[in-house]
Protein backbone atom coordinates (compact mmCIF):
# COMPACT_ATOMS: atom_id res chain seq x y z
CA UNK A 1 0.00 0.00 0.00
CA UNK A 2 1.30 3.54 -0.62
CA UNK A 3 2.22 5.53 2.53
CA UNK A 4 1.83 8.79 2.60
CA UNK A 5 3.12 11.36 5.49
CA UNK A 6 1.21 14.79 6.26
CA UNK A 7 3.34 17.06 8.56
CA UNK A 8 1.22 19.13 10.88
CA UNK A 9 -1.44 16.38 11.05
CA UNK A 10 -3.83 18.22 13.65
CA UNK A 11 -4.20 21.04 11.57
CA UNK A 12 -7.16 22.86 9.52
CA UNK A 13 -5.96 21.92 6.10
CA UNK A 14 -4.04 18.42 7.39
CA UNK A 15 -6.90 16.78 8.60
CA UNK A 16 -8.86 17.22 5.85
CA UNK A 17 -5.70 15.68 3.70
CA UNK A 18 -5.90 12.99 6.02
CA UNK A 19 -9.56 12.05 5.36
CA UNK A 20 -9.20 12.27 1.19
CA UNK A 21 -6.16 10.32 1.30
CA UNK A 22 -7.22 7.22 3.33
CA UNK A 23 -10.83 7.44 1.13
CA UNK A 24 -8.81 7.16 -1.50
CA UNK A 25 -6.61 4.48 -0.27
CA UNK A 26 -3.46 5.41 1.05
CA UNK A 27 -1.66 4.66 3.86
CA UNK A 28 -1.30 7.66 6.40
CA UNK A 29 1.19 8.83 9.08
CA UNK A 30 0.90 12.08 10.43
CA UNK A 31 2.75 14.44 11.87
CA UNK A 32 3.07 16.53 15.07
CA UNK A 33 4.77 18.35 17.74
CA UNK A 34 3.53 16.53 20.32
CA UNK A 35 2.49 12.74 19.70
CA UNK A 36 0.06 12.74 22.49
CA UNK A 37 -1.98 14.62 19.86
CA UNK A 38 -2.61 11.38 18.28
CA UNK A 39 -5.65 10.10 20.54
CA UNK A 40 -7.55 13.47 20.44
CA UNK A 41 -6.61 13.75 16.52
CA UNK A 42 -7.92 9.90 15.92
CA UNK A 43 -10.87 10.80 17.81
CA UNK A 44 -11.74 13.91 15.63
CA UNK A 45 -11.24 12.32 12.50
CA UNK A 46 -13.51 9.30 13.56
CA UNK A 47 -16.67 11.36 14.91
CA UNK A 48 -16.36 13.82 11.05
CA UNK A 49 -16.09 11.07 9.26
CA UNK A 50 -18.80 8.99 11.17
CA UNK A 51 -16.59 5.49 11.32
CA UNK A 52 -13.32 4.45 13.13
CA UNK A 53 -10.07 5.80 11.65
CA UNK A 54 -6.57 5.42 13.62
CA UNK A 55 -3.26 6.56 11.89
CA UNK A 56 -0.09 6.54 12.91
CA UNK A 57 1.11 9.56 14.36
CA UNK A 58 4.72 11.06 15.35
CA UNK A 59 6.16 13.77 16.53
CA UNK A 60 8.87 16.30 14.92
CA UNK A 61 9.68 19.50 14.75
CA UNK A 62 10.17 21.79 11.39
CA UNK A 63 13.08 23.41 14.05
CA UNK A 64 15.26 20.29 14.52
CA UNK A 65 16.88 17.13 12.44
CA UNK A 66 15.23 14.49 15.37
CA UNK A 67 13.07 11.75 14.04
CA UNK A 68 12.62 13.04 10.22
CA UNK A 69 14.77 10.16 9.34
CA UNK A 70 12.70 7.47 10.82
CA UNK A 71 9.31 9.58 10.00
CA UNK A 72 10.12 9.00 6.50
CA UNK A 73 11.01 5.34 6.22
CA UNK A 74 8.66 3.13 3.57
CA UNK A 75 7.08 7.07 2.70
CA UNK A 76 6.42 7.24 -1.11
CA UNK A 77 5.33 11.01 -0.64
CA UNK A 78 5.07 13.78 1.23
CA UNK A 79 2.10 16.48 1.84
CA UNK A 80 4.60 19.11 3.20
CA UNK A 81 1.51 21.17 5.56
CA UNK A 82 3.12 21.77 8.74
CA UNK A 83 4.07 26.24 9.30
CA UNK A 84 5.00 27.63 12.34
CA UNK A 85 2.72 30.08 13.67
CA UNK A 86 3.48 31.02 16.82
CA UNK A 87 0.95 31.78 19.46
CA UNK A 88 1.88 35.69 20.38
CA UNK A 89 2.42 37.90 17.77
CA UNK A 90 5.88 37.69 16.08
CA UNK A 91 8.16 40.16 17.42
CA UNK A 92 10.52 40.04 13.85
CA UNK A 93 10.67 38.46 10.91
CA UNK A 94 12.61 35.89 11.41
CA UNK A 95 10.82 34.50 14.35
CA UNK A 96 8.85 32.95 10.99
CA UNK A 97 10.90 33.00 8.67
CA UNK A 98 13.65 30.94 9.99
CA UNK A 99 11.23 28.19 10.87
CA UNK A 100 9.22 28.14 7.90
CA UNK A 101 12.18 27.99 5.61
CA UNK A 102 14.16 25.32 7.49
CA UNK A 103 11.16 23.38 8.18
CA UNK A 104 10.38 23.47 4.55
CA UNK A 105 14.61 22.40 3.72
CA UNK A 106 14.41 20.03 6.34
CA UNK A 107 10.98 18.42 5.39
CA UNK A 108 12.65 18.00 1.33
CA UNK A 109 15.99 16.78 2.36
CA UNK A 110 14.38 13.78 4.20
CA UNK A 111 12.68 12.94 1.33
CA UNK A 112 15.12 13.28 -1.21
CA UNK A 113 17.59 11.19 1.23
CA UNK A 114 14.78 8.74 1.85
CA UNK A 115 13.60 7.81 -1.81
CA UNK A 116 10.45 10.22 -1.87
CA UNK A 117 8.91 10.39 -5.36
CA UNK A 118 7.23 13.58 -4.54
CA UNK A 119 6.51 16.08 -2.27
CA UNK A 120 4.04 18.98 -2.26
CA UNK A 121 4.37 22.22 -0.10
CA UNK A 122 1.38 23.97 1.01
CA UNK A 123 2.56 27.34 0.39
CA UNK A 124 -0.15 30.80 0.21
CA UNK A 125 -1.05 33.68 -2.12
CA UNK A 126 0.87 35.29 0.63
CA UNK A 127 3.90 34.52 -1.23
CA UNK A 128 1.93 35.92 -4.64
CA UNK A 129 0.21 38.45 -4.02
CA UNK A 130 1.75 41.02 -1.68
CA UNK A 131 4.04 43.82 -1.62
CA UNK A 132 2.64 45.08 -5.05
CA UNK A 133 1.17 48.45 -3.77
CA UNK A 134 -1.09 49.98 -6.41
CA UNK A 135 1.12 48.05 -9.19
CA UNK A 136 -0.72 44.58 -8.94
CA UNK A 137 -2.03 43.04 -11.86
CA UNK A 138 -5.77 42.85 -12.64
CA UNK A 139 -5.47 38.97 -11.63
CA UNK A 140 -2.86 37.22 -9.77
CA UNK A 141 -1.64 34.00 -11.51
CA UNK A 142 1.23 31.57 -10.61
CA UNK A 143 3.57 33.72 -12.57
CA UNK A 144 3.20 36.56 -9.95
CA UNK A 145 5.68 36.59 -6.64
CA UNK A 146 5.26 38.49 -3.82
CA UNK A 147 7.32 41.69 -3.91
CA UNK A 148 9.71 42.26 -0.65
CA UNK A 149 12.00 45.06 -2.28
CA UNK A 150 8.60 47.37 -3.85
CA UNK A 151 8.53 49.89 -0.89
CA UNK A 152 5.49 48.16 0.05
CA UNK A 153 4.56 46.72 3.56
CA UNK A 154 4.69 43.09 3.80
CA UNK A 155 3.38 41.23 7.00
CA UNK A 156 5.81 38.89 8.64
CA UNK A 157 3.74 35.57 7.35
CA UNK A 158 3.63 36.73 4.01
CA UNK A 159 7.81 37.22 4.04
CA UNK A 160 7.58 33.55 5.85
CA UNK A 161 5.62 31.94 2.81
CA UNK A 162 7.54 33.62 -0.06
CA UNK A 163 11.08 32.79 1.43
CA UNK A 164 9.94 28.80 2.38
CA UNK A 165 8.81 28.83 -1.29
CA UNK A 166 11.59 30.06 -2.50
CA UNK A 167 13.70 28.29 -0.79
CA UNK A 168 11.48 24.94 -1.86
CA UNK A 169 12.02 25.49 -5.55
CA UNK A 170 15.57 26.34 -5.26
CA UNK A 171 16.70 23.18 -3.41
CA UNK A 172 14.90 20.96 -5.97
CA UNK A 173 16.25 23.19 -8.76
CA UNK A 174 19.74 21.94 -7.28
CA UNK A 175 21.00 19.92 -4.63
CA UNK A 176 17.53 17.84 -4.40
CA UNK A 177 17.39 17.36 -8.14
CA UNK A 178 15.33 14.51 -8.81
CA UNK A 179 12.63 15.02 -6.22
CA UNK A 180 9.42 16.07 -7.70
CA UNK A 181 7.87 19.07 -6.25
CA UNK A 182 4.67 20.82 -6.23
CA UNK A 183 2.89 23.49 -4.35
CA UNK A 184 -0.41 24.76 -3.27
CA UNK A 185 -1.12 28.40 -2.86
CA UNK A 186 -4.50 28.84 -1.49
CA UNK A 187 -6.27 32.17 -0.43
CA UNK A 188 -8.38 31.97 2.77
CA UNK A 189 -9.11 28.80 3.68
CA UNK A 190 -12.49 27.87 5.13
CA UNK A 191 -14.86 25.18 5.95
CA UNK A 192 -15.88 22.32 8.17
CA UNK A 193 -13.98 22.21 11.21
CA UNK A 194 -13.10 18.71 12.15
CA UNK A 195 -10.50 19.45 15.23
CA UNK A 196 -10.41 22.65 17.13
CA UNK A 197 -7.49 23.75 15.25
CA UNK A 198 -8.62 27.20 14.35
CA UNK A 199 -6.78 28.63 10.85
CA UNK A 200 -6.19 32.25 10.73
CA UNK A 201 -8.55 32.86 8.16
CA UNK A 202 -11.42 31.60 10.13
CA UNK A 203 -10.39 33.63 12.98
CA UNK A 204 -11.49 36.29 11.05
CA UNK A 205 -14.82 35.09 11.15
CA UNK A 206 -14.76 34.52 15.24
CA UNK A 207 -14.60 37.84 15.14
CA UNK A 208 -17.56 38.94 13.21
CA UNK A 209 -20.07 36.09 14.77
CA UNK A 210 -19.26 37.17 18.23
CA UNK A 211 -19.78 40.51 17.57
CA UNK A 212 -16.39 42.02 18.42
CA UNK A 213 -15.66 44.51 16.00
CA UNK A 214 -18.48 46.95 14.99
CA UNK A 215 -17.63 46.45 10.94
CA UNK A 216 -15.19 44.76 9.17
CA UNK A 217 -11.97 46.51 7.72
CA UNK A 218 -12.44 47.14 3.75
CA UNK A 219 -10.26 43.58 3.13
CA UNK A 220 -10.71 41.66 -0.68
CA UNK A 221 -10.73 37.75 0.75
CA UNK A 222 -9.76 34.92 -1.59
CA UNK A 223 -12.28 32.31 -0.23
CA UNK A 224 -11.74 28.35 -0.98
CA UNK A 225 -13.30 25.70 0.81
CA UNK A 226 -10.47 23.68 2.82
CA UNK A 227 -12.32 20.44 1.46
CA UNK A 228 -10.99 21.55 -2.21
CA UNK A 229 -7.58 22.52 -0.76
CA UNK A 230 -7.26 18.89 0.66
CA UNK A 231 -8.07 17.47 -2.92
CA UNK A 232 -6.01 19.89 -4.58
CA UNK A 233 -2.98 18.50 -2.56
CA UNK A 234 -3.83 15.15 -3.69
CA UNK A 235 -4.43 15.70 -6.93
CA UNK A 236 -1.17 17.57 -7.34
CA UNK A 237 0.77 14.55 -5.66
CA UNK A 238 -1.11 11.65 -7.85
CA UNK A 239 -0.65 13.43 -11.25
CA UNK A 240 2.39 13.60 -13.39
CA UNK A 241 1.94 16.72 -14.94
CA UNK A 242 2.14 18.71 -11.32
CA UNK A 243 5.26 17.97 -11.06
CA UNK A 244 7.56 21.29 -10.87
CA UNK A 245 4.21 23.23 -10.77
CA UNK A 246 2.27 26.04 -8.27
CA UNK A 247 -1.25 26.11 -8.03
CA UNK A 248 -3.71 29.08 -7.02
CA UNK A 249 -6.60 27.73 -5.39
CA UNK A 250 -9.56 30.56 -4.87
CA UNK A 251 -13.54 29.75 -5.73
CA UNK A 252 -14.09 33.69 -5.42
CA UNK A 253 -12.77 36.75 -3.75
CA UNK A 254 -15.17 38.86 -1.58
CA UNK A 255 -14.85 41.96 0.61
CA UNK A 256 -15.04 41.07 4.13
CA UNK A 257 -18.61 42.83 4.37
CA UNK A 258 -20.12 40.98 1.64
CA UNK A 259 -18.89 38.08 4.20
CA UNK A 260 -20.63 39.74 6.65
CA UNK A 261 -24.12 39.68 5.09
CA UNK A 262 -23.70 35.74 4.08
CA UNK A 263 -22.96 35.34 7.61
CA UNK A 264 -26.11 37.80 8.83
CA UNK A 265 -28.63 35.70 6.40
CA UNK A 266 -27.51 32.71 8.38
CA UNK A 267 -27.44 33.70 11.81
CA UNK A 268 -30.11 36.92 11.96
CA UNK A 269 -30.45 36.48 15.84
CA UNK A 270 -26.64 37.94 16.00
CA UNK A 271 -25.35 41.14 15.59
CA UNK A 272 -22.71 40.44 12.72
CA UNK A 273 -21.09 43.58 10.84
CA UNK A 274 -21.79 43.92 7.36
CA UNK A 275 -20.41 47.49 6.73
CA UNK A 276 -16.95 48.52 5.74
CA UNK A 277 -15.04 49.97 8.32
CA UNK A 278 -13.46 53.18 8.25
CA UNK A 279 -9.59 52.30 7.34
CA UNK A 280 -8.51 54.76 9.92
CA UNK A 281 -10.08 52.71 12.50
CA UNK A 282 -8.92 49.42 10.89
CA UNK A 283 -5.37 50.92 11.59
CA UNK A 284 -5.95 51.98 15.10
CA UNK A 285 -7.87 48.66 16.02
CA UNK A 286 -5.09 47.04 14.81
CA UNK A 287 -2.56 48.10 17.26
CA UNK A 288 -4.42 46.05 20.12
CA UNK A 289 -6.27 43.24 18.09
CA UNK A 290 -3.63 40.71 16.35
CA UNK A 291 -6.29 39.63 14.08
CA UNK A 292 -7.27 42.62 12.42
CA UNK A 293 -2.95 43.79 12.09
CA UNK A 294 -2.07 40.46 10.38
CA UNK A 295 -4.12 41.95 7.50
CA UNK A 296 -3.53 45.22 7.17
CA UNK A 297 -1.15 45.39 4.42
CA UNK A 298 -3.96 44.40 2.76
CA UNK A 299 -6.32 47.26 3.44
CA UNK A 300 -8.61 48.61 0.65
CA UNK A 301 -6.49 46.67 -1.97
CA UNK A 302 -8.67 44.45 -4.37
CA UNK A 303 -7.43 41.01 -4.91
CA UNK A 304 -8.90 38.80 -7.86
CA UNK A 305 -6.81 35.22 -8.51
CA UNK A 306 -6.63 33.50 -12.18
CA UNK A 307 -7.62 29.54 -11.15
CA UNK A 308 -7.57 28.58 -14.44
CA UNK A 309 -4.34 26.70 -13.90
CA UNK A 310 -5.01 24.24 -10.90
CA UNK A 311 -8.55 24.12 -12.84
CA UNK A 312 -6.23 22.34 -15.90
CA UNK A 313 -3.66 20.40 -14.75
CA UNK A 314 -5.44 18.91 -11.52
CA UNK A 315 -9.19 18.78 -12.85
CA UNK A 316 -10.59 20.86 -9.82
CA UNK A 317 -14.39 22.71 -9.44
CA UNK A 318 -14.68 24.73 -6.69
CA UNK A 319 -17.50 24.62 -3.59
CA UNK A 320 -18.93 27.74 -3.58
CA UNK A 321 -17.68 30.59 -1.33
CA UNK A 322 -20.65 30.27 0.66
CA UNK A 323 -21.11 26.99 1.43
CA UNK A 324 -17.34 27.18 2.70
CA UNK A 325 -17.80 30.28 4.63
CA UNK A 326 -21.18 28.69 6.51
CA UNK A 327 -19.46 25.58 7.03
CA UNK A 328 -17.01 27.47 9.19
CA UNK A 329 -19.64 28.84 10.91
CA UNK A 330 -21.34 26.57 11.58
CA UNK A 331 -18.35 24.42 13.31
CA UNK A 332 -17.62 27.82 15.12
CA UNK A 333 -20.72 27.75 16.65
CA UNK A 334 -20.98 24.16 17.28
CA UNK A 335 -17.38 23.92 18.96
CA UNK A 336 -18.26 27.11 20.93
CA UNK A 337 -15.62 29.76 19.83
CA UNK A 338 -18.00 31.84 18.36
Amino acid sequence: MTRVLVTGATGFIASHVILQLLERGYQVRGTARSADKAKRLNQALSDYAGKPIEIELVRLDLTSDDGWAEAMGGVDYVQHIASPFPPDVPRTADDLIVPARDGALRALKSAKAAGVKRVVLTSSVAAVDNGWGDQGPAAFDETCWTKLDGGNPVSFYAQSKYWAERAAWDYVAGAGDGLELAVINPVGVFGPLITSDVSTSVGLLVQGLSGKIPAFPRIHQGVVDVRDVARAHIEAMERPEAAGERFIVCERSLWMSEIGRILASAYPDRKIPTRDMPSWLARLLGVFNPSLRFILPNLDRQRVYHTGHAELVLGMDFITAEDALLASAEGLVRMGKA
